[in-house]
């Protein structure tokens, strides 16, 4: 490979690694062919801090309540509970993850009734949200039947790819 070439090359890794800098990207792969057996593979990756989670509000967070359990009759012990933390729901049993990066729509359309609201029965393949990714309008669908517990996002709100965005059970 001739001295020009690797020049080119130290140049572009470094044009791609000002973008994952400046952008919001987590990684960049780059397949890059020159001619016959010629060829540049570079795949960059954030090692630095990861960029800030989205946070879920507790305004968004809102769940039905569930039926009250038995009273039992053995005394056990009882774990302290913390108030001030809410439940988790990435562990949410029925939590529906962000498919993609994008921008999640709860409604058709401006002004339209939401896909579906806190309480509402869903049906598995019915759209319960939109993800705009790259001006694509994606359609979610849920992934089981089941109730809708709890929305974890607002219209308009940006999600990432694993990012809960519901709870269906």
């Amino acid at each position: 490979m001739s001295n020009d070439k690797t020049d080119s090359d130290v140049a572009f890794i470094r044009a791609l690694a000002a973008i994952l800098k400046e952008s919001d990207l987590g990684e960049i792969e780059v397949e890059r062919e020159y001619g016959e057996n010629d060829e540049l593979m570079v795949r960059l990756s954030r090692t630095g801090p990861a960029p800030a989670p989205v946070a879920v509000t507790p305004a968004h967070y809102t769940p039905v309540p569930a039926a009250a359990p038995a009273p039992n009759t053995a005394a056990a012990p009882v774990p302290a509970a913390s108030d001030s933390a809410p439940p988790d729901p990435a562990s949410a049993p029925g939590m529906v993850p962000s498919p993609m990066v994008g921008t999640a729509y709860l409604a058709p359309e401006p002004g339209a009734p939401p896909f579906v609201e806190v309480g509402d029965t869903v049906t598995k393949g019915q759209t319960i949200l939109i993800i705009e990714a790259m001006k694509t309008m994606n359609q979610i669908p849920a992934p089981h039947d089941g109730v809708l517990r709890a929305m974890l996002v607002g219209d308009r709100d940006p999600v990432e790819f694993g990012m809960p965005l519901m709870v269906i059970e």
